[in-house]
């Protein structure tokens, strides 16, 4: 319809948006069919070695009279 009426860059706007999103679309299709992993890291236990779970943690002491 815009080609008939002549509003070329009407149509060079939708056909460049058309282009890019089939772009979009392809690389999309590509990562998905990639297989992928996530790395969540190792818990660190080190400050927690030697205590055992029945030992309550100690709370801070304040540092003055209240």
């Amino acid at each position: 319809m815009a080609r008939d009426q002549g509003r070329l860059g009407e149509v060079a706007a939708i056909e460049t948006t058309m282009a890019a999103a089939l772009q979009k679309l392809e690389a999309m299709r590509e990562r998905a069919a990639q297989p992928f992993t996530v790395h969540l890291g190792m818990p660190d236990f080190r400050r927690n070695a030697g205590r055992s779970s029945a030992e309550p943690e100690t709370p801070p002491t304040a540092a003055g009279p209240l």
